[in-house]
C-alpha cells in the first residue's frame, strides 16, 4: 500500500471507502438535508465544455501564481478542514505534500495539529478561523497565528448547522475512551488496515483541537469547540470589519454567494473571498460555487482577490473555474480521500493528479499560461449562472 498510485481522484476515494471505517468515511461525505448542493458542486462542472483548437498550441506552459500574495506552482491549494481522524500524520502529512509540490495549505481551527508544527513544515501555512468565543478570545488566536508564522488567515461564514442528512449523519465521538473504542469495535475491526496505521503510529485518534487551546494550554474537544462556536451570536459587517483591523497581512472571507455580500467583502477590508457553499454543508439547495462564480468576479472588478471551492476532481475543473474568474481553487475532500487512501504519497498523487489535468486542458485549449484563460475556453449552456442577491446603491 505504501507505494499505491491512482489515476483519479475517484478512485482516491474508493480506496478511502474500502480503507476507513463506515463513521469516518461518512464524516468525510457530509453534506446536508437532501444533499442538493453537494451533488450540484460537481454535476455543475460536468454541464461547462470547453473549446479546444487542434494547431498552434504551446510546447510549454506556465502554471504558477499567487494565492493570497504566496507564490504557488499550480493554482490549487488545500482547504482548511476539522480534525483529521483519516489519518495519524493529518495536517503534518498535507504539509509535507504540499511543501513538496510547491503550494500553500489551509489549516483549520479545529485541526489536529499546532499550527506552528505545521508552519515548519510548510511555511506557506494560511490559518482559518471560525467567528466563535468572545472578540478578547478572537485576538489571543490572531495573536498566536502571527507568533506561529501564518502567512494569512482565512475566516470561514459559510455554515449555517444545519441538522440532519437524509442518508443518515456519522456517528462522532465526543472523545476516545474505552466505552467509545468497544462501541466502535465492529466497524473498526472491519478495517484492520486503518487500524494498523493508527497501532504502528502509537496511538488512536485525538479529536482535540490544539489551536483552540485555552491559556492553560488545555485544548477541548471537538464537539466541545464546537458547542462553543454555535453558542457565539453571528457576526456582523461591522463584527468582520473590527475583526480585519487586528490583522495585518493578507485575510480572507471564506463562504461569499452573493453579489451584497462580495461587495460588502471589499467595504470590510478583506484582500480575498472564496466562493463556497461549504462543500455542500450550508444550507441545501444552495448552488454550485462556479455557478455563482462568474457574477461573484464581475460585482468585485478586480478590488479582491477571488478563489472558489467546492465540487474540484479533476484538472480541468480548475481550468474552468480560472477562465471564469477564480485565482485560484481550494481542494477539501479530494486531499482527505487521498490522504486516508496513501497518506502523504497520496496527498501528492492527488495535487499531481490536477496540475497534470491543468496543463493538458491548458495545452488543449492553446493556452501558453494559466493567466490567458478567458470565458471564451468555456463552452456554457443557457441558464447556468446564477446571481445571487442584489447590488449595493455604493461601495
Amino acid at each position: 500500500m505504501a507505494n499505491a498510485w491512482f489515476e483519479s481522484v475517484a478512485e482516491a476515494q474508493r480506496q478511502a471507502k474500502k480503507r476507513l471505517p463506515s463513521s469516518v468515511y461518512s464524516a468525510l461525505l457530509a453534506g446536508s438535508e437532501k444533499g442538493v448542493s453537494y451533488a450540484d458542486n460537481t454535476n455543475a462542472f460536468s454541464e461547462l465544455g470547453l473549446a479546444p483548437h487542434v494547431a498552434g498550441l504551446h510546447a510549454e506552459r506556465d502554471l504558477a501564481t499567487t494565492f493570497m500574495g504566496q507564490p504557488i506552482a499550480f493554482p490549487v491549494v488545500t482547504s482548511p478542514t476539522g480534525v483529521q481522524a483519516v489519518h495519524p500524520d493529518g495536517e503534518l502529512a498535507i504539509a509535507r505534500a504540499t511543501a513538496a509540490r510547491g503550494t500553500a495549505m489551509g489549516l483549520g481551527s479545529f485541526g489536529s495539529k499546532a499550527l506552528e508544527d505545521v508552519v515548519a513544515l510548510n511555511p506557506a501555512t494560511f490559518f482559518q478561523m471560525y467567528w466563535m468565543g468572545t472578540r478578547d478570545s478572537m485576538v489571543t488566536r490572531i495573536e498566536q497565528a502571527r507568533s506561529a508564522g501564518a502567512k494569512g488567515l482565512i475566516l470561514t461564514l459559510d455554515w449555517s448547522f444545519t441538522y440532519g442528512r437524509d442518508w443518515g449523519s456519522p456517528v462522532i465521538p465526543e472523545k476516545v475512551n474505552a466505552k467509545t473504542m468497544v462501541q466502535f469495535a465492529p466497524q473498526v475491526l472491519r478495517r484492520p488496515r486503518w487500524l494498523m496505521t493508527y497501532a504502528r503510529s502509537g496511538g488512536i485518534p485525538d479529536l482535540t483541537t490544539p489551536n483552540l487551546a485555552d491559556s492553560a494550554g488545555v485544548a477541548p474537544t471537538f464537539f466541545g469547540a464546537y458547542y462553543e462556536w454555535m453558542q457565539t451570536p453571528p457576526a456582523t459587517w461591522e463584527d468582520l470589519a473590527w475583526l480585519r483591523q487586528q490583522w495585518d497581512g493578507p485575510f480572507m472571507l471564506k463562504g461569499v454567494c452573493r453579489i451584497d455580500d462580495a461587495r460588502r467583502t471589499v467595504d470590510a477590508g478583506f484582500s480575498a473571498l472564496s466562493v463556497s457553499n461549504h462543500g455542500g454543508n450550508n444550507i441545501d439547495s444552495t448552488p454550485a460555487p462556479i455557478r455563482v462564480l462568474p457574477s461573484i468576479v464581475e460585482a468585485v472588478g478586480g478590488q479582491v482577490e477571488v478563489v472558489m471551492d467546492g465540487g474540484i476532481r479533476r484538472g480541468s475543473d480548475v481550468v474552468k473555474a480560472l477562465a471564469l474568474g477564480a485565482r485560484s481553487v481550494l481542494i477539501g475532500r479530494a486531499y482527505l480521500w487521498a490522504l486516508a487512501a496513501n497518506g502523504q504519497a497520496g496527498v501528492e498523487n492527488v495535487l499531481d493528479l490536477l496540475r497534470n489535468g491543468i496543463d493538458s486542458t491548458l495545452y488543449g485549449l492553446g493556452h501558453s499560461s494559466i493567466r490567458t484563460l478567458s470565458p471564451e475556453d468555456v463552452v456554457m449552456p443557457s441558464g447556468f449562472t446564477r446571481t445571487l442577491g442584489v447590488p449595493l446603491a455604493s461601495t
